[in-house]
């Protein structure tokens, strides 16, 4: 069963509380070609910040994620690169915190 804009789905948080949480469809150009990612908002957002943060069009950032992707769909690979790059920054910030 396929979510549409504006659907909220109830996820289990941690600690046993439900959370609501809106995956939006998103079209996107990537190499020239449109598709469409169904992705939360936090997940865009932050996506966005790290294209800005990298010098690059959110196209170009999702293109190389495509690219780079070795299985499943592209909104998993994208929400699994956000995870990825908030994770690096963590261990980065724990690591400069030992020092």
């Amino acid at each position: 069963m396929g979510v549409r804009k504006g659907t909220a789905i109830k996820q289990l948080a941690a600690g046993g509380r439900l959370m609501k949480s809106l995956i939006v469809k998103r079209s996107i150009v990537i190499d020239g070609h449109k598709t469409s990612v169904s992705i939360e908002d936090a997940f865009w957002s932050d996506l966005k910040k790290i294209a800005d943060a990298q010098e690059a069009t959110l196209s170009e950032l999702v293109a190389k994620i495509d690219q780079t992707r070795q299985k499943g769909n592209l909104s998993s690979a994208i929400r699994l690169y956000v995870l990825e790059h908030a994770l690096a920054r963590w261990r980065l910030h724990v690591t400069r915190s030992k020092d």
